[in-house]
């Protein structure tokens, strides 16, 4: 019944609420960004979600978008600038993310949505993460965030989608927001390249 009906009616009100009262955070944020980045404060980007739909996930943009001389992105300490920096070491660039919460995308509470081109490397196990709406933060997160291995974030989002309840998505929430409060298990040089399953997610 918590999955089915109490979860998205949960989710629905926190998302409402916290935009409201980060309505002032937001604005600054917009407006901070849209300096140091010419006129584009947000990261917009397409992203597997329950049962592998396409949505756009919205975030506030921390990179720019320099490439190499064969057309890929630099990586990733070429490409996070100053102020999207300072912006990630306090997990602002998520905030935005409460809106596609609101929309029905995304969950508060459920494995990283990650990019649509890395859908044909999970097993099939690794692709049960998809059976549930993706999250904001996560139980891997809470168990390592950027500094576990790829395999072992996916186990985390596995056992979830298996145990998922009130009682547990309470205390990710509790631990996310003890984690973004000690800056705990975040790797500044992280990797775009999932192919290697030892690296973190993108923008």
């Amino acid at each position: 019944m918590y999955a089915r009906v109490f979860k998205r009616l949960i989710d629905f009100m926190a998302a409402l609420v916290g935009l409201i009262m980060l309505s002032p955070i937001i604005i600054i944020t917009i407006i901070w960004l849209a300096i140091a980045n010419k006129g584009k404060p947000f990261f917009i980007h397409q992203r597997p979600g329950k049962n592998e739909k396409i949505f756009n996930l919205i975030k506030f943009k921390t990179m720019n978008d320099k490439k190499d001389e064969q057309g890929e992105f630099l990586p990733f300490d070429q490409r996070v600038t100053k102020v999207g920096a300072i912006i990630r070491k306090y997990s602002l660039d998520e905030i935005l993310q409460l809106i596609n919460v609101l929309k029905g995308d995304m969950s508060l509470i459920g494995p990283r949505p990650l990019l649509v081109q890395y859908l044909p490397l999970y097993n099939e196990t690794q692709k049960r993460r998809h059976e549930v709406k993706p999250g904001i933060t996560g139980w891997a997160q809470v168990n390592g965030r950027n500094t576990i291995l790829w395999v072992k974030k996916f186990e985390y989002d596995v056992w979830y989608v298996d145990h998922v309840s009130f009682m547990l998505d309470l205390k990710i929430l509790l631990l996310t927001i003890k984690k973004v409060l000690i800056k705990e298990g975040v790797n500044n040089s992280e990797s775009l390249n999932m192919t290697t399953f030892t690296g973190g997610e993108n923008e």
